[in-house]
Formats: C-alpha cells, sequence, structure tokens
C-alpha cells in the first residue's frame, strides 16, 4: 500500500451520479484508505437504496465511516457533520489510514474547510417549542414571525424553508442573539487546505442526464419504492430531512396512487438531474483551485494517474 506524501487527507467532491464514490473505493483499496462520508442525505439509515450509500460489495473492500448512522427522525445538521468528521478522520489516522472523504453536498464542504459559528446548544424546551410550532403553522408564517424579530436572517432565507427558519428563531430565543449576529464569528475548520488532496469529479455533459436516468432505474429494480413505503410507514414529520431526500416526495405519490409510478419516475429524474446542476453551480463558485478529474477516466479508476498525490 502506498499513502499520500506528508500524511495529506483526500476529498473528493462531484454531483450525483459522476462516479465520484467509485474513485473513492478504488483510492482506499490503493492507500489503505478509510472512506468518510460527505452527503447529507446518506446519514441517514432508512435510506440506502434512494440515497446510493455504498454496497456490501463496497464496504467489504475499503472501511467506511458516516454512513447510514443517524435516524431519520432526528434532523442531523452541519454542526454535527463537522464534529462527527473531524473524530472520523483522526480516527483515520490513527489506526495509520488515509482520510478520504467523498460526498456532494456542499454545506459539508464549507464546514471541513472553513468551520461553523459556534452557535451554542439550543435549550430543549426552546427547540421543542418551535418545534411544535413548525408542525402546525405555514412556513411562511413562520418566515414572517422572524421577519419582524430578525430581519436580517430572515432576508437571508426562503420562506418556504421551515427547517432553517426554525432553527433561526431557535438560536434567537435560546441564545438572545440572532443567527445573522453569530455567523460573523467565524469558526475552526476541520480540514486546512494545503494539506489535502482536493478533487473535483466532473461528469461528461453529453452522458450525465442519461446516468442519471439509468441510476435511478436501478434503485426501483433494487427495491427504492418499498423502501419509500417503510419510511412513510414510521409516519416521520414531512419537515425532517430526509423526506426532502431526492426521489422520496414523487415515490410517496406513486403509492398513494396520486400519481403512476412512470410518472413519479419521471419526476424523480427531472428532480435529480436539476439537483445535479444547482451542485455544478456550487462547485464552479467554490472549488475553482480543485484538480478536476473527469468522467472518462473514471472508466478505469485503478490507472488513473496519481503522481501528483504522492503515489
Amino acid at each position: 500500500m502506498k499513502h499520500p506524501r506528508d500524511g495529506r487527507a483526500i476529498v473528493i467532491a462531484g454531483p450525483t451520479a459522476s462516479g465520484k464514490s467509485r474513485l473513492a473505493v478504488a483510492l482506499a483499496e490503493r492507500c489503505a484508505g478509510v472512506v468518510i462520508n460527505a452527503d447529507s442525505m446518506q446519514v441517514y439509515r432508512e435510506l440506502s437504496i434512494l440515497t446510493a450509500r455504498p454496497t456490501a460489495h463496497e464496504e467489504a473492500r475499503a472501511p467506511h465511516a458516516l454512513y447510514g448512522f443517524v435516524s431519520g427522525a432526528e434532523g442531523y445538521s452541519a454542526g454535527r457533520y463537522a464534529a462527527d468528521a473531524a473524530r472520523a478522520i483522526a480516527g483515520s489516522r490513527s489506526g495509520g489510514r488515509v482520510p478520504i472523504v467523498v460526498g456532494g453536498t456542499g454545506l459539508y464542504f464549507k464546514a471541513l474547510f472553513q468551520g461553523l459559528s459556534p452557535v451554542p446548544a439550543i435549550r430543549p424546551e426552546v427547540r421543542a417549542h418551535w418545534r411544535g410550532q413548525a408542525q402546525r403553522v405555514p412556513a411562511a408564517e413562520l418566515h414572517a414571525i422572524l421577519a419582524r424579530r430578525d430581519p436580517v436572517t430572515a432576508a437571508r432565507l426562503m420562506p418556504t424553508d421551515p427547517q432553517r427558519i426554525v432553527r433561526a428563531l431557535e438560536v434567537l430565543d435560546s441564545t438572545g442573539r440572532s443567527l445573522a449576529q453569530w455567523q460573523r464569528t467565524p469558526g475552526a475548520p476541520v480540514l486546512v487546505e494545503r494539506e489535502t488532496v482536493r478533487l473535483l469529479v466532473l461528469p461528461d455533459r453529453s452522458t450525465h442526464a442519461a446516468a442519471i436516468d439509468a441510476r435511478f432505474d436501478a434503485m426501483l429494480a433494487a427495491g427504492a419504492l418499498a423502501e419509500v413505503g417503510r419510511l412513510l410507514a414510521l409516519g416521520l414529520s414531512d419537515e425532517l430531512p430526509i423526506m426532502r431526500a431526492l426521489g422520496v416526495a414523487p415515490l410517496a405519490a406513486a403509492l398513494a396512487g396520486k400519481l403512476a409510478l412512470s410518472e413519479a419516475t419521471a419526476r424523480a429524474k427531472a428532480d435529480t438531474r436539476q439537483f445535479s446542476k444547482r451542485q455544478g453551480t456550487w462547485w464552479k463558485r467554490n472549488m475553482i483551485t480543485w484538480k478536476r478529474i473527469f468522467a472518462q477516466e473514471l472508466q478505469n479508476p485503478g490507472g488513473i494517474d496519481l503522481s501528483f498525490i504522492g503515489f
């Protein structure tokens, strides 16, 4: 096994269905690495098929961390992710392995490289109050409440984003300071860029849409519809992050008889393609200096030239 020189971590980003996870596993095999998740939906226990979590075969090829370890009944946050990722990275290094962080959630990469503001823990009674309000009051009304009390933070949030609106109200009531004020205080990064190898996987534009569609068809064949049925049987709030995972809403509509499965499938594929485009915009804006790895190279991940890493 060979390791990157200087003990650097490897960080891999890219849009959905780009092949980044395949690259991460291939690298983990070559350098005794641990594959560490940086995807906000792959943390949830209840969705393995629909979030394209690593398969049992992939997990057997290399150690994996931070996959499927959180209950969908929880609203997992970027702050929790930063702390969990820091522990996973430290654990990899202490075991003599290379941390290989891979995913497609921009906020998670921001937490890793820039840190998050040190907002204190929310008092339980405050959290219970606003989570209860979110069950009874439309998001637009909650946004109006926030706008009256904290117009600066409200201006940064969409009226259709109840999770972030409730978060802002919780912070305001629990700490006496607005979220915008807390965000002016920088947090401590988990990783320093110069101590990492940063790779951005870019799909072939001419074939990426077809790859997304084919992957969703494979998810259906693997039991994604039944997986959504099991998730719905838990009776979780629609406001929880897991309920907004790509494919959940249209497949739920199919199970309820509101959509034909063919129409639900078409909507899920279209939603995924749009999400991928938004990811691409974020990468271009925030990952200018990352080394590009193109989809064509991933046809044979073991043959990628890794001399720039130190192999």
